[in-house]
C-alpha cells in the first residue's frame, strides 16, 4: 500500500486497517510519523471493496472444544506471529468470551505457509482464524477428520461491544444464511438459528487519487460487469461482498480515511448503483 501512496505501484489489495494506521503514523507506519503518514494516506483512493474473510472459532470434531464456551485453558491457533489476523482474533475472543491470550488460554501462532500443518498436527485445540466459504485451511483440515465451525452467538453479535467493534477501521459485519453456503464433506456449521454471524476483515482495490479518470472508471466497470463470472469460477467469491456499497459491509466512511476514486464513482453510478455520499471524494 505504501508503494501505491508513493507512486511506485499502481494498484494494491489493501485491508482498510492499513490506511487508517498510515494516516495516524501508527503501527507499521510509525516511522513515517503522523504528518507524513496522513499525507501519504491522502494519495489513496478505492475502486471497489471486498471481504478478506470472516473470523470465528472452529475445531476438529475430535477436540474437546465444541464452541466459544470451551476455550478457557486451551491452546488456540490464532494467526501468524504479527499482523491484523492475530490482533483481530485476540480482540474477537475477548469480546465473545472475556478471555485474554496468555492468561486464560494459550495462543499458538504460525506463519500462513505453515498454518495447515500446525492445525493438522494437533498443535491447537481450536482455531480462531479468517474463514472463507469454502476455505482452503478448513478443507485441508477436514481431509484429516471432520471439523465444525461456530459463528459468533446472536446475543453477543448484537451486543454493544461487538457493534462497536464492527465499526472499527477495517472491520465489517458478515451475516449470511447458512443455507446459501455450499455443503462440504466433513465440514459442519453449527449456527443457532441457521445464520452465520461474525466480524469480517474488509478492504479493497486501492489506487492513487491521481490515477487517470477513464482508467479508474474502466477498471471498476470491468469488475462490476463480471461479478457473477468471478463467483462461478471461484465459489468463495460468492461471499466476499463484491458489488456491495453499504458502508456497514464495506468498511468505507467513518474512520476510514480514504474514499472512492472519482472514476470509480462514475462507473458505479453508470451501472445503476448509489454510492454513499460519505464515501465520495
Amino acid at each position: 500500500m505504501q508503494n501505491v501512496a508513493e507512486g511506485k505501484t499502481d494498484v494494491a489489495a489493501v485491508p482498510f486497517i492499513l490506511p487508517f494506521l498510515m494516516s495516524k503514523g501508527a503501527g507499521p507506519y510509525a516511522k513515517l510519523g503522523k504528518e507524513k503518514g496522513a499525507e501519504l494516506a491522502g494519495n489513496l483512493a478505492v475502486l471497489y471493496t471486498y471481504r478478506f474473510g470472516g473470523m470465528s472459532v472452529w475445531s476438529c470434531d475430535s477436540s474437546s472444544v465444541k464452541g466459544w464456551g470451551d476455550l478457557e485453558g486451551k491452546k488456540v491457533i490464532n494467526g501468524p506471529p504479527r499482523g491484523a489476523a492475530l490482533s483481530n482474533a485476540r480482540a474477537l475472543t475477548k469480546i465473545v468470551t472475556g478471555l485474554t491470550d496468555g492468561e486464560d488460554y494459550q495462543g499458538v501462532q504460525a506463519n500462513w505457509g505453515q498454518m495447515v500443518k500446525t492445525i493438522t498436527d494437533g498443535s491447537g485445540d481450536a482455531m480462531v482464524l479468517p474463514i472463507y466459504f469454502p476455505d482452503i485451511r478448513v478443507t485441508r483440515a477436514a481431509a484429516s477428520g471432520s471439523v465444525t465451525l461456530y459463528p459468533v452467538p446472536k446475543d453477543v453479535f448484537e451486543g454493544a461491544a461487538m457493534q462497536k467493534y464492527l465499526k472499527s477501521p477495517g472491520t465489517g459485519a458478515f451475516i449470511l444464511d447458512v443455507g446459501r453456503i455450499k455443503p462440504q464433506d466433513g465440514v459442519t456449521i453449527q449456527a443457532e438459528d441457521g445464520v452465520w454471524r461474525s466480524p469480517a476483515t474488509v478492504g479493497g482495490e486501492v489506487v492513487r487519487t491521481d490515477m487517470d479518470f477513464e482508467l479508474a472508471r474502466a477498471l471498476t466497470a470491468a469488475m462490476i460487469a463480471n461479478v457473477d463470472a468471478y463467483a462461478a469460477k471461484a465459489p468463495f467469491m460468492a461471499h466476499v461482498a463484491l458489488g456491495e456499497l453499504d458502508p456497514a459491509v464495506t468498511g468505507m466512511c467513518g474512520p476510514n480515511p480514504i474514499r472512492y476514486h472519482p472514476g470509480a464513482v462514475a462507473a458505479w453510478e453508470e451501472a445503476g448503483h448509489k454510492v454513499p455520499d460519505c464515501a465520495k471524494p
